[in-house]
């Protein structure tokens, strides 16, 4: 029996979210985000109970509404007298693995060639029109079919063109996507593509968290009497549900209330319009919710923190997040001017002495009228960066090998591994696939799926004698049927090993060498690798961050690493080795590539051949078949070409630090040009 939605514990901001998308659909879904086990599934789950029942076509597998049959549906035409049925509004949940067939549907090419029937069979957005489509996981969901995913749910509409078959229905349905950062990202292009988010996070209060324990143990002994005792509840939402659905087409969205919402996503400088229509849309569900027939600055205030965080990152890395002080500022200053004869309602310069904890202005008191010298002195100084004009501070210097920054990234050239494989979906490497363009075909071991009409023709064209075909038309067996066979890209598992050692050499070049890594750590989150994180220094090497789909966590180590020491190369290529032979057996179509950044030195205790053994390490990943890329780090006048040297041992290529860039091929030919003219 579903968890109750009201008996969820805390989560105001989930479940908000989840109730102004519950009445108002088009404000475009909700993508939870959160650490594992805070009741993301439960309170969803338990949304889809507290919807209101809808009335359906009886027999329409797309759920027509009898009141507003769609003209296009497949079922239909519908007669207004048709008889109809009352149901409980579905919950379909799609799982990461399905296919587009399943996602739209699919016409059953069997019986359309052997038997000339076009049937088409719904998909899942079928089935979850005038619903909840629950998508678990949806960072590990292809993108394509994220993309498809928000495309219905924003034009209210599933199209499918395929096979001579056309065929349109209504999908409107509420989104709703779950997700656990730490397992990867979705592209911002994608993420912008929800209408809210919300992070959630357990409680840390320890009286919150017993009572959390106390109502699912209460729930897990007894369902039914759980769910009976707050039925009164449940009822009571579902009613305020309804009533609010039935008001949002009579609230209204001024022109003051308008002019806030535009002005408070112009202050936190996000890209497109989507943004100030999502915001609009959810404060008028808001105002709906809430009861009021108009929009207010509350309403704005509530849609902008659940609408805004998302839109306003800038790359994978930057933290989620909306800074309260700047939307307070932008509600201010959307607000009417207040007449002349009176004075600002925040204070300030020119209407007395600013609020406590607002700001100071750090200005000399003889030039503010009404402003002392004492409550300048009051005010707290303000610290500037070390090394940024701060003046004097009494910290202790930075030790000399402590972690430097990493420059600002770029963009680097693609790195692939070599042949053709079989893994999950992504944009690096070449891989058989269910999507990409076709390059032959195979008989099938299953339904056909994606037909190759011209192979499956040819095979069928020697046998049409025997079949007793001597007229026109062709007659087509089971065993004449080809399935397309497609090639596309697959991502991988990008394998850093870097060397931290002091033979890397000086702060500006290990930011520059964390620069570089960062860049291509950020090339693997856009093309849906899985990334982990070896380091060498000193006497050892260690996994930093052990293979991982939250690049986030790999830019945080390699930010904060420290250097200096010694160069335990073979140390690292093996540790590397043992990682990749451990991945392999946990995921084993995912082909690795195993990029090594370092200048090719190798040091130790006395006595040893300490490059000898990086080579002899580096045999073992070759006969492994791992696909390298050694990034040399090497710099200045003489150069040893130690780098290059490990490279061929590993039977991959060698790049210069200055070659990972993708344009750095662009920039030698102009250069060449630049000289011959």
């Amino acid at each position: 029996m579903t968890y109750p939605f009201g008996a969820v514990v805390g989560m105001d901001d989930m479940r908000l979210a989840l109730l102004l998308n519950a009445v108002s659909p088009a404000v475009g879904g909700v993508l939870v985000r959160g650490e594992k086990g805070t009741a993301k599934s439960t309170a969803v789950r338990a949304l889809a109970a507290v919807l209101p029942s809808v009335d359906v076509v009886a027999g329409c597998r797309f759920a027509c509404d009898p009141a507003a049959p769609d003209p296009e549906c497949p079922d239909g035409p519908h007669d207004p007298a048709s008889p109809a049925t009352t149901r409980p509004a579905r919950l379909v949940e799609l799982p990461v693995g399905a296919s587009e067939d399943r996602v739209v549907g699919a016409l059953d090419l069997e019986r359309a060639l052997t038997e000339g029937v076009k049937a088409f069979e719904p998909g899942l957005l079928a089935a979850a029109h005038r619903g909840v489509l629950y998508v678990d996981e949806v960072n590990l969901l292809h993108d394509h079919l994220v993309d498809l995913l928000l495309d219905a749910a924003a034009m209210g509409r599933a199209y499918v063109e395929r096979e001579g078959v056309s065929v349109r229905h209504a999908a409107r349905f509420l989104l709703v996507g779950t997700m656990n950062p730490e397992e990867g990202e979705l592209r911002p292009q994608l993420l912008d593509r929800f209408g809210l988010t919300v992070e959630v996070a357990a409680p840390r209060e320890a009286t919150e968290r017993a009572e959390v324990v106390r109502r699912r143990f209460a729930h897990d002994a007894d369902p039914a009497g759980f769910a009976a005792a707050w039925a009164a509840e449940e009822a009571a939402l579902a009613g305020r549900i309804a009533d609010a659905r039935a008001r949002l087409p009579h609230v209204v969205l001024s022109d003051a209330a308008l002019r806030q919402v535009t002005t408070v996503c112009a202050a936190f400088d996000v890209d497109g319009l989507r943004a100030d229509l999502v915001t609009a849309r959810a404060a008028i569900a808001h105002a709906a919710w809430s009861g009021r027939e108009e929009v207010t600055e509350d309403d704005v205030r509530v849609a902008a923190r659940l609408a805004l965080p998302h839109r306003r990152r800038r790359n994978p890395f930057d933290a989620p997040g909306l800074d309260e002080e700047t939307l307070d500022q932008a509600l201010a200053d959307s607000r009417p001017d207040p007449p002349d004869d009176e004075p600002p309602p925040d204070g300030g310069p020119d209407g007395g002495a600013p609020p406590p904890g607002g700001p100071s202005w750090n200005l000399d008191p003889d030039q503010v009228p009404g402003l002392d010298r004492d409550q300048v002195q009051e005010q707290p100084p303000t610290t500037a960066p070390r090394g940024e004009g701060g003046g004097h501070t009494d910290a202790a210097p930075a030790p000399e090998k402590a972690a430097v920054a990493p420059t600002d990234p770029f963009r680097t050239r693609r790195l692939e591994v070599p042949g053709i494989g079989a893994g999950a979906a992504g944009r690096r490497s070449r891989a058989r696939s269910d999507r990409g363009r076709v390059v032959g075909s195979r008989r099938p071991a299953g339904p056909v799926t994606r037909l190759h009409l011209v192979d499956t023709v040819v095979a069928a064209a020697p046998h049409q004698r025997a079949r007793g075909r001597t007229g026109p038309g062709l007659h087509i067996d089971r065993a004449d049927l080809r399935q397309a066979t497609l090639e596309g890209r697959e991502g991988n598992l990008v394998l850093f090993v870097v060397d931290a050692s002091g033979s890397m050499g000086t702060r500006s070049r290990m930011a520059a060498v964390k620069g570089a890594v960062l860049s291509l750590l950020l090339d693997a989150y856009q093309r849906r690798d899985k990334v982990g994180l070896v380091t060498f220094r000193g006497d050892e090497a260690a996994l930093a961050l052990p293979p991982t789909w939250s690049v986030e966590a790999a830019a945080a180590r390699l930010t904060g690493l420290p250097t200096g020491g010694r160069t335990p190369l073979a140390a690292g290529l093996l540790k590397a080795h043992e990682t990749l032979t451990l991945e392999r057996v946990r995921d084993p179509q995912r082909r690795p590539l195993l990029v090594v950044v370092t200048d090719g030195r190798a040091t130790g205790a006395r006595g040893g051949d300490h490059l000898g053994n990086a080579r002899r390490a580096a045999g073992l990943l070759a006969a492994a078949d791992v696909a390298s890329v050694v990034v040399d780090c090497e710099s200045g006048p003489v150069r040893l070409g130690l780098a290059a040297t490990l490279g061929t041992a590993l039977g991959g290529q060698t790049l210069r630090l200055a070659e990972l860039g993708a344009e750095s091929l662009a920039g030698t030919v102009r250069s060449m040009r630049e000289a011959a003219a």
